[in-house]
């Protein structure tokens, strides 16, 4: 029979209560469990909060244009109207940074996947909730405020060409997707340093480009409402241009030779939950570039036997051992005997 379990008295419970927050102090709720990124058993949630993020992103870049054309064209100023959707990608990548990485963009996806960050097989599920993120988000300004007319769309400014929009898309992303690749860990934007970093640069170019062509530097963006709404104006640039500032990012050294440490972490990272044991090196004075071994509870390092049962068991029988040779100053290769066996 198997024993019933006791029941914890009040004080008991109390004190594992403290137990936990005391535990938790100094590491926020996002990162206690950044290593299920590598984990397939949560694919689902990863994409869900790929979708919401895209959606809250969207949401907060349409509906500037969209609230303010409802309100008269003067409710929220032009710098607010950019700073906006910097603001909210930094908090998207703070609290949920280590679930989906963050990307929000399908040329940062791609980006990340040129680079060997992020498997191949995940690209086309991402880009998709991206995408549904964005439309979402644009039906519901439109079912909550109306159809402003163009109010929320990215489109080139006046005078300017769609070829000159997508130029300028070019560069903008361009400098997006080198932020994002020199902050990021592996695929995933986490932390504050990152955040501040993509952020900043998200409104920095917005305030200055966005009179050129909206300072798009995402397809999901664009797109997304483009398809809601039924207005296709200039869209290829704003689907070519992102792009193409993404794989201008490829083929650059910094961009698709990793680190030599962070490939090393990321093949820890994928042993652990295969359940196999890490054996990376651990960091000393004499290799200071070395990773650490991973923390990871699964991987325990395996204790040797003490020395003193070395030398009582001997070598392991019909295993080569190191030997002076007999006519040379030289070390070869020998055959231990194997016990009974006659020398």
């Amino acid at each position: 029979m198997t024993a019933q379990p006791t029941a914890r008295t009040p004080d008991q419970t109390r004190v594992r209560h403290a137990e936990v927050a005391l535990r938790s102090i100094g590491q926020p709720n996002s990162v206690a469990r950044e290593f299920d990124f590598w984990n397939d058993r949560y694919e689902g949630r990863r994409l869900f909060s790929e979708l919401f993020g895209t959606f809250l992103l969207v949401l907060v870049a349409v509906g500037g244009g969209v609230v303010n054309a409802r309100f008269g064209g003067s409710a929220i100023p032009t710098s607010a109207q950019v700073v906006a959707p910097a603001l909210m990608v930094a908090a998207i990548i703070l609290f949920m940074g280590t679930v989906s990485g963050a990307h929000l963009n399908p040329a940062v996806t791609l980006a990340f996947a040129a680079r060997g960050d992020f498997p191949w097989k995940r690209v086309p599920a991402y880009i998709l909730a991206q995408f549904v993120g964005a439309a979402l988000a644009t039906l519901l300004l439109w079912a909550l405020l109306g159809k402003q007319g163009d109010a929320g769309l990215t489109l080139p400014g006046s005078g300017i060409s769609t070829v000159t929009a997508m130029l300028w898309e070019l560069v903008l992303t361009t400098g997006l997707v080198s932020v994002i690749l020199g902050s990021a860990s592996g695929a995933q934007q986490v932390g504050p340093l990152a955040a501040i970093a993509v952020g900043s640069y998200i409104a920095l170019a917005g305030l200055w480009g966005a009179p050129v062509s909206g300072a798009s530097m995402n397809p999901a963006r664009s797109l997304g409402p483009a398809l809601v709404l039924g207005d296709w104006t200039s869209w290829w640039a704003y689907l070519a241009g992102p792009i193409a500032g993404g794989s201008s990012r490829w083929g650059s050294p910094t961009s698709c030779a990793a680190p030599e440490a962070a490939a090393a972490g990321r093949r820890r990272r994928r042993a652990c939950f295969r359940g196999a044991r890490c054996r990376a090196p651990r960091r000393t004075p004499s290799s200071p570039n070395a990773p650490a071994r991973c923390r990871c509870p699964r991987s325990r390092p395996r204790r040797r036997p003490p020395r003193a049962d070395r030398a009582a068991h001997g070598p392991r029988p019909g295993r080569p051992r190191l030997s002076r040779h007999p006519a040379r100053s030289t070390w070869c290769p020998r055959r231990a005997r194997r016990p009974g066996r006659s020398p």
